[in-house]
């Protein structure tokens, strides 16, 4: 990762936490890993299988649990230490507050570059960043901290919260996919999407991926969601807290996904379904019916030549004639 003008120990441990053991004054310019880290670098350990890593390390710093730190020393590792109880997690707050140093350098006003266009009465909080080429529309909301990467477009009346990464490409606010068919000429008559989007704080969205606005009510997605590349969330879905979708997953409209969710990637949510708190889904499913119970869900016809896919899928077909069938035959055994 990029260095900063070099940082001491003694100022990340005050940003962080964690026990910092050996010389506070040390000046880190480099996180990296640990088998390529040198006494400039910081480092980490996240697991205790790669501890034989330390015998060779010359890194000034790693990022360890405390046990692990005792393996540090009787494998040799000279270097200075932070303890923590998850050095993986620690790992990520200090990417992310290496990252606001190098970008920002602790400026409190924000940053917007020369070519974005910002509407009328638009909000911003402290330290959010506009990127190259984006479009902020009127009366739009953005959270402290917030960043906006180049070619990023927020709808009107959209609210972003704070400490919020929208990557390039994104499209907050899009109007939803809503149209009544003209049963006479046949033609699909525009349904106005009057809603707008509401995004919590903490969350992240992937390049060129698209929340539409919602036809009355808003979309909604809670504190903490993150989202990969390609995605689509259509018009008045909710998703709740911390839940994470993979690249690629389309979410039809109106349907609810609860908190601390994971869906697996090119999967898809049919509309007006919902799903319970903790459930998971696996990559390509097609989740065709509300789920109401945390747990595993997965629903993926195996890959296979097509002559022998064609012949399972007729099966598949005839499998609620055969249960019929069985039953028929088992009562008759009776």
């Amino acid at each position: 990762m990029r260095s900063l003008n070099a940082t001491s120990l003694a100022s990340i441990v005050s940003a962080l936490g964690g026990d910092c053991i050996g010389s506070s004054e040390l000046l880190i310019s480099r996180i990296t890993s640990l088998e390529n880290a040198i006494s400039s670098d910081i480092s980490f350990l996240s697991s205790p299988k790669y501890a034989s890593q330390f015998a060779s390390s010359q890194a000034g710093c790693v990022i360890a649990r405390r046990a692990d730190w005792q393996t540090a020393k009787a494998a040799g590792f000279k270097g200075a230490g932070i303890l923590t109880d998850d050095p993986y997690l620690y790992f990520a707050k200090l990417t992310q507050w290496w990252k606001r140093q190098t970008q920002l350098g602790g400026a409190t006003t924000s940053l917007i570059h020369p070519t974005a266009v910002i509407g009328q009465r638009v909000q911003l909080g402290a330290e959010v960043q506009i990127g190259a080429l984006c479009v902020v529309e009127d009366d739009a909301v953005i959270g402290a901290r917030s960043i906006l990467k180049p070619r990023v477009t927020l709808g009107s009346d959209c609210h972003v919260g704070e400490d919020c990464i929208l990557h390039s490409g994104v499209v907050i606010g899009a109007d939803g996919f809503g149209f009544a068919s003209n049963k006479v000429t046949g033609e699909w008559v525009k349904i106005e999407q009057l809603g707008a989007v509401r995004i919590g704080s903490f969350v992240e969205i992937g390049a060129n991926s698209c929340i539409d606005r919602g036809a009355l009510e808003d979309t909604v997605l809670e504190d903490g969601v993150k989202l990969d590349n390609l995605i689509q969330i259509g018009h008045n879905v909710h998703i709740g807290k911390h839940t994470a979708l993979a690249g690629c997953v389309g979410v039809a409209g109106s349907a609810k996904i609860g908190a601390h969710c994971t869906i697996g990637g090119g999967a898809v949510v049919l509309g007006h379904l919902s799903l319970a708190d903790h459930v998971h889904i696996s990559a390509a499913s097609v989740v065709t019916r509300s789920i109401r119970k945390a747990g595993n869900y997965t629903g993926i016809f195996p890959l296979d030549d097509n002559a022998s896919w064609e012949k399972n899928a007729v099966t598949l077909k005839q499998l609620h004639s055969l249960r019929d069938r069985i039953k028929k035959l088992e009562n008759l055994r009776k």
